[in-house]
């Protein structure tokens, strides 16, 4: 929190700073989710699935997406195009060995990466796990919610706003974890659907 004048100088201001400082830590932890939903795969193909693969490249891990051109062929299919011809068996050797268990089939420089259809057993899998990040998430933001919470408590303990002005912040924070929880949980939705379209 910035510089505080002693008084009523206005809690208005330091209860909008607080819930801006709530806010842009919701957004990173939505952010997170986002990242973390990109590597379940689903049965459709995605640039983003290849989030996390790095080659070893002159001696430092590169991402994929640094050293390759990544496209999607068709609906099941990533092709992905190394810059450099001598990589290539260096990118599919980072690809067999990450945990997606998808195999790359290989045409002079270009490597093709067919998405097997999901399984119901994986949908399921994968359906659970999107669940579990998604509730990390939620725990994160109401984490938020109660360390704005705190603060606006202990400025009233200073009296440095009203009890009106800490029941008015309880009240905005209370509506934005709202809106933050509904973020996470068309996020999830989205990811469902995913997972389940055939």
């Amino acid at each position: 929190r910035g510089e505080r004048c002693a008084g009523r100088c206005g809690g208005g201001h330091v209860i909008e700073e607080i819930k801006e400082d709530a806010d842009e830590r919701m957004q990173k932890a939505l952010s997170a989710l986002e990242a973390a939903f990109s590597k379940i795969r689903t049965g459709r193909a995605h640039p983003g699935i290849l989030t996390g693969i790095t080659v070893d490249y002159y001696g430092s891990e590169t991402p994929i997406s640094q050293l390759a051109n990544v496209t999607v062929e068709d609906a099941r299919t990533l092709t992905i195009v190394p810059w450099e011809k001598k990589i290539v068996p260096d990118v599919e050797r980072a690809i067999l060995k990450s945990d997606l268990g998808l195999t790359p089939t290989t045409a002079g420089e270009v490597i093709r990466l067919p998405m097997p259809a999901l399984t119901e057993e994986n949908r399921r899998e994968l359906t659970k796990v999107a669940r579990g990040e998604a509730e990390n998430i939620r725990v994160a933001i109401r984490n938020v919610r109660r360390e704005a919470n705190a603060d606006l408590k202990e400025l009233r303990a200073e009296k440095e706003i009203t009890e009106d002005d800490e029941r008015r912040g309880n009240e905005m924070i209370q509506k934005l974890t709202d809106q933050r929880i509904g973020d996470v949980d068309k996020a999830l939705d989205t990811k469902e659907a995913d997972l389940l379209e055939i």
